[in-house]
């Protein structure tokens, strides 16, 4: 099998309990030098874009997981480039890292793209798996200002933020199982919905740190980001993650990481206070 992302958090997960379980991989990456050193594991570089490269490296590869790529105006070409490429190379299912919510009309922008390139995916006649996660539990901690206050024009919406330790263990479940998980979509969510201020006060426990939630109307949300310089479409993510759980897109409790991984989802609080990869 293949595996993308290997030098992030989640594609390194992955990769590490796969190699943790003897199973050999390939290790697909825009930079070998970056790659992690893992018993069974080979390298090749291949970039999303470079469809010539992927096709090439994943001849002959039966399971490939397609960790989205990195944010950027042109994720969506990626991501149709890296799919024609693995149809191409006659690959027999892909295992797609998707987001919760994934709509044509996703209030977060970036959930857009994940239902096009979960479309394309479907166009290809590939068999799939997608693994929908919830926010990250894990980044909740980059909410938080120098000030100890998360701003955001969240209301008083909820999101069932998940452990990346529970999705990489839910995908090597289907990784090693794929043809058990043909044409499934699974909403991957921890335990709890929880709202921006429960987040906080999660944060406060485990950090000990006085930490606060202050909601922001959308106008103000873009004006306290605009010293960032962002691009405008990086500014519309970043807010539009907090406007999609203000619509309730991000709330809801699924049963597919206790499903699939054998134990139950992990709260945010134990994701704070004892991280481990």
């Amino acid at each position: 099998m293949a595996v993308t992302g290997a030098t992030g958090r989640l594609g390194g997960r992955v990769a590490r309990r796969l190699a943790a379980a003897g199973i050999p991989q390939l290790l697909l990456v825009r930079d070998p030098a970056r790659a992690p050193h893992l018993p069974g594991a080979a390298v090749a570089r291949a970039g999303y874009s470079d469809r010539e490269a992927a096709a090439a490296a994943l001849r002959g590869v039966e399971t490939v997981l397609m960790v989205s790529a990195s944010e950027s105006p042109d994720r969506l070409e990626q991501h149709r480039a890296f799919v024609d490429a693995t149809a191409e190379a006659g690959v027999a299912h892909l295992v797609y890292i998707s987001f919760y919510g994934a709509a044509p009309q996703a209030t977060f922008t970036l959930a857009r793209d994940h239902w096009a390139t979960e479309q394309h995916i479907r166009a290809t006649g590939l068999a799939f798996t997608f693994l929908r996660d919830n926010l990250y539990a894990d980044f909740m901690p980059a909410l938080v200002g120098d000030d100890g206050v998360i701003r955001g024009p969240a209301a008083l919406g909820r999101t069932a933020v998940v452990a990346q330790d529970d999705i990489a263990d839910a995908a090597v479940a289907v990784l090693t199982d794929p043809a058990g998980h043909t044409g499934a979509t699974y909403d991957l969510t921890g335990p709890h919905a929880l709202t921006m201020e429960e987040i906080a006060a999660v944060l406060s426990q485990a950090t000990g740190r006085t930490i606060t939630y202050r909601p922001e109307t959308v106008e103000e949300a873009y004006r306290s980001r605009a010293a960032y310089g962002a691009p405008a479409w990086q500014l519309d993510a970043w807010i539009s993650t907090y406007t999609a759980v203000a619509a309730g897109e991000l709330d809801g409790l699924g049963d597919a990481v206790p499903r699939l991984t054998g134990h139950p989802a992990t709260p945010l609080a134990d994701v704070i206070g004892g991280r481990s990869g």
